[in-house]
């Protein structure tokens, strides 16, 4: 993995710290231009890895980035599912509609093996579907690594259905030759549950910070699990939704042995710059 991951909450609106920045946001990237000049800064920067949902409008980036000679070594790490996408879809078209329109081939025939029973039985071959149907807007794009967003993860895992983790796991790698990652809120849950299920050293997302924001079970618990290097890790909310400086954000994840990847996001030059210098200086250090 790369050292620095640069994310997507910016683009649509995702502030855990302000609704009024949040608003502001959603109104700077209505247009894709406005997304593209950003990843371009990134990129002039050095960072040439985007983590992001598949909401719709990601389909129009994949389409500049597939199509363009500047982006051929740019990666994507796609997050899936988009959870607003689906459940303004069963809002519009209920269940058996929004099947319908997001899994790939004719549904109906599945049903006529056995209705909707057969669908609940057989539901680890309809999140493959599922899935497939997510990665479409990704072909001919480098997506090495293929995350779950942290709304099924720990969905799944408060529930104790783990066995949609484990097809998710086999289907990213057989299907699409990709790494699979879990993003979570729950570190030393999902490692725990992961390793019952046989996956060892899976690539895991969480939120690590010096104020413990969004870490279950606290800071020590963490720098617990962390120290025992379980996983490839990726670092994100560092700045716990705004609440620490930057220099004091990175300076605490970046002295974590365990700790490989850090995903931020930013809307300047100016911040996106300031956080790549920081994490630099400590990779130079070390």
């Amino acid at each position: 993995m790369e050292r620095i991951i640069f994310g997507d909450n910016q683009f649509f609106g995702v502030n855990h710290s302000s609704d009024e920045k949040a608003r502001a946001q959603t109104f700077k990237f209505q247009e894709d231009l406005a997304i593209m000049n950003v990843l371009d800064i990134a990129l002039d920067e050095g960072i040439n890895t985007f983590m992001c949902t598949t909401h719709d409008r990601i389909g129009a980036i994949c389409d500049v980035v597939r199509n363009n000679e500047k982006y051929k070594d740019f990666k994507m790490y796609p997050c899936m599912p988009y959870a607003h996408k689906y459940a303004n879809a069963v809002t519009e078209l209920g269940y058996v509609g929004t099947i319908k329109q997001f899994v790939p081939g004719n549904i109906l025939s599945t049903f006529a093996k056995g209705g909707l029973a057969f669908m609940k039985k057989d539901f680890n071959e309809l999140a493959r579907l599922m899935i497939d149907a997510e990665m479409k807007m990704f072909h001919g794009i480098n997506t090495p690594i293929i995350w779950v967003q942290n709304i099924i993860t720990d969905l799944l895992l408060g529930l104790g259905m783990t066995d949609f983790l484990v097809t998710f796991y086999h289907h990213i790698r057989e299907k699409h030759q990709a790494e699979p990652g879990f993003i979570t809120m729950n570190l030393p849950l999902l490692l725990d549950t992961l390793e019952k299920a046989g996956i060892q050293n899976p690539i895991v997302c969480a939120s690590i910070n010096k104020m413990g924001f969004r870490m279950p079970g606290g800071i020590k618990k963490y720098e617990e699990v962390i120290a025992q290097k379980r996983c490839r890790l990726v670092a994100m909310q560092v700045l716990a939704a705004g609440s620490i400086p930057p220099q004091e954000a990175f300076d605490y994840v970046c002295s974590l042995e365990g700790v490989d990847s850090i995903l931020f996001g930013a809307s300047s030059q100016k911040n996106i710059h300031q956080s790549k210098s920081i994490i630099d200086n400590h990779s130079v250090l070390v």
